[in-house]
């Protein structure tokens, strides 16, 4: 593989192909193309904007500005990351490891602690970034967050987003990003715990996992929550199982934040794919 490397963007020539990488990234809706005087504005503003570069061409670029958190003491900043893309065919290489890991660092040395920013949680992929190799955390569901979306990837359904929260100087980032990070969690660290999902997937005759009609109370201090280990391939396949899972999903994850739990980990194993979700007051360590 080439070798990477990561820098700030900050000219308009730069932008421009930030511009032509997101038609590549979320085909189908120019509408949705974020132009470059909004990038140079919040560059000029506090905000961020890196590009992941191959033999000087750009094959990632994650974007993020300045925002505030609204909590019971008053407004406190955070760094609100908005978009992230990698090219096609460039995915799964650690390139958006590599982008978050630079944000990572940029924002601490804004003297900022916290950054949000929001994934369709059906997406295997989105999440053993975000919440497995990252360490974000989450108990916040927003339904429909963008209304209806009209490129390739979203069109058609809600667009339902978990918001994660990034605690940057916490130890368990620290950890996550340190040059040994801990080794992915594996479905036997649970079942030796005796821990059972909340809900096992049913398969028809296509081996395509639909979402059963109920799921077990929440009782316990860890629950498994499983999600298709390709959301887009079943999407392709099914049309309207996609909105099934879309809705229960959506119950699912929504009745376990308003009970008190936080998603805090993620496995993908033996061709599945479980959130973790830890009871009360979870530890950030």
């Amino acid at each position: 593989m080439p070798e990477l490397t990561i820098k700030l963007l900050e000219t308009p020539e730069e932008m421009t192909l930030v511009e032509e990488l997101q038609r590549l990234v979320w085909p189908g809706s120019e509408t949705d193309v974020v132009p470059a005087h909004v990038f140079i504005t919040a560059v000029h503003n506090g905000g961020l904007v890196l590009g992941a570069f191959q033999n000087d061409e750009l094959v990632g670029f994650v974007f993020g500005f300045p925002g505030l958190d609204f909590t019971p003491d008053g407004p406190r900043p955070k760094h609100c990351s908005h978009m992230m893309g990698v090219k096609p065919g460039a995915r799964d290489s650690g390139i958006g490891f590599a982008l978050k890991r630079a944000q990572w660092q940029m924002v601490r040395k804004q003297g900022v602690d916290h950054i949000t920013w929001t994934y369709d949680p059906l997406l295997s992929r989105n999440a053993r970034l975000n919440i497995a190799k990252l360490g974000a955390v989450c108990n916040t569901y927003r339904r429909a967050e963008y209304g209806e979306m009209r490129d390739g990837l979203n069109a058609g359904l809600p667009s339902d987003r978990f918001q994660v929260d990034w605690w940057v100087n916490t130890r368990r980032v620290e950890r996550r990003l340190s040059k040994r990070p801990r080794r992915p969690l594996k479905l036997e660290d649970f079942s030796k715990a005796d821990l059972h999902p909340l809900y096992t997937p049913l398969f028809g005759t296509r081996s395509l996992p639909r979402p059963p009609e109920h799921f077990a109370p929440l009782e316990g201090r860890l629950l498994l929550a499983e999600i298709p280990s390709d959301f887009l391939a079943l999407k392709e396949a099914d049309f309207a199982l996609a909105r099934d899972w879309r809705f229960f999903s959506r119950e699912v994850f929504e009745t376990a934040f308003a009970a008190g739990y936080l998603v805090t980990d993620f496995i993908h194993d033996q061709g599945r794919s479980f959130y973790v979700l830890t009871d009360g007051e979870s530890t950030l360590e």
